[in-house]
């Protein structure tokens, strides 16, 4: 880009000073955030290379995909939280460390707990990231492209997981959110469109909000110890909002019924995806009889015309409204569940699988912006936040309601 001076010459303008006219370029956004959910993906079909590798049980590798889920379910918010107190740059370099040095103790990781660590770190850096693009992108219609990323990358992520297993090795399976960092240095130069906050970090609410998170996505796997854990972790943070009702946990986004209800109806539709994700295999199966190969081709298919879908409700939304925007969520993500329960046809499982997913990531990109319109700009990373925490919390809850319906 240049600029033209008074004898009508063009000169190059600076990257600084590009950085401060404009928003970031979108698809800098999308790489930043989206090779995280195909990192998150990418165990699915390689668990039992995995536990080889280590020397554990299968069922003992999957504690790889619970630790990346809780990192990315707790980081998030901890990290927009940081974002909002310490700004862009500083969240910016410990993020992009903690997935470098995650990819690193996963690579070369001898033993699981090493590797738990790195997966744990990734994810942690990831959630970062996905704070920051979150924070920049600035509307429904360039959220929906980094929705849309996250739904294509994450429905991509186990196909791609087992061609690199096949074609060199899990490790570099599970180093694919690695990707992200080429991103850095252009998203870099817009650190100062998000100063910091005035105050200090709420410490003791971070941490209340990351051991209430922990208890609820530990409800499907242990359940009364969990719900037990839960009241008491929810008791003691709600203590600590009426003290400190400007903290980690803004009480005005939990009185405000625009946030409340966007972030309950994300985590609804979220866990509606989740459930259908593992349950729609099986259900082919069992009903239509198709083969693993077939379900494997047609869901990818399904997931990606389906991201795509909603990216589209995003670029829309601003005109359609708020109210009509959830008319559709809903309406989708309810006909979603009642076609599985329902159907027998092949096709027809495979329709309810692409609502279920069109429904979460309409509503991961539109609900997000409704939620950070409930609140100042200053708490606006902190709604994000919190919002992408109850969204999140779906892919802890969907898995467990699968195995209890049809995995089981």
């Amino acid at each position: 880009m240049s600029t033209v001076t008074a004898l009508g010459k063009a000169v190059p303008r600076p990257a600084a000073a590009r950085a401060r006219s404009g928003q970031v370029p979108i698809g800098w956004l999308a790489l930043l955030a989206a090779p995280v959910a195909a990192g998150a993906n990418a165990p699915v079909l390689i668990l039992p290379d995995m536990a080889r590798s280590l020397g554990v049980a299968t069922a003992t590798a999957t504690w790889l995909v619970t630790a990346f889920a809780w990192a990315m379910a707790a980081g998030t918010p901890l990290l927009a939280g940081l974002l909002r107190r310490r700004g862009l740059a500083p969240v910016l370099r410990l993020s992009t460390g903690l997935v470098l040095g995650g990819t690193a103790l996963v690579t070369a990781a001898p033993w699981l707990p090493v590797a738990l660590a790195g997966r744990a770190a990734q994810s942690l850096g990831g959630a970062g990231l996905v704070a920051i693009a979150m924070n920049l992108a600035g509307n429904a219609r360039r959220m929906g492209v980094i929705s849309s990323g996250f739904g294509v990358l994450g429905a991509a992520g186990p196909l791609l997981g087992a061609t690199l297993t096949d074609a060199v090795s899990w490790r570099l399976a599970l180093a694919v959110s690695a990707v992200a960092v080429v991103a850095v240095p252009a998203v870099a130069r817009y650190a100062g469109q998000t100063p910091p906050a005035q105050g200090r970090f709420d410490t003791r609410g971070a941490t209340l909000l990351i051991a209430l998170a922990t208890t609820l996505i530990l409800l499907p796997t242990a359940p009364l110890p969990a719900l037990a854990g839960a009241l008491v972790a929810a008791a003691l943070l709600a203590a600590h909002v009426r003290r400190r009702p400007e903290g980690f946990v803004p009480a005005r986004l939990l009185r405000s019924p625009l946030f409340v209800t966007s972030a309950v109806l994300g985590a609804a539709l979220s866990t509606s995806y989740f459930t259908l994700l593992f349950t729609v295999p099986r259900l082919l199966q069992d009903r239509a009889g198709w083969t693993t190969g077939t379900i494997g081709t047609g869901q990818l298919v399904t997931l990606l015309i389906a991201s795509a879908a909603s990216w589209l409700l995003a670029a829309g939304s601003a005109r359609m409204g708020r109210a009509a925007v959830r008319a559709v969520l809903i309406t989708v993500g309810v006909t979603a569940a009642v076609t599985a329960a329902l159907a027998t046809s092949g096709a027809l499982l495979l329709l309810a699988a692409g609502a279920a997913a069109f429904a979460a990531t309409g509503a991961n990109a539109t609900l997000s912006v409704q939620a950070a319109a409930a609140t100042t700009d200053a708490q606006r990373p902190t709604a994000i936040g919190l919002f992408a925490l109850s969204y999140q919390l779906g892919g802890a809850f969907g898995p467990g309601l699968a195995t209890l319906l049809v995995l089981g």
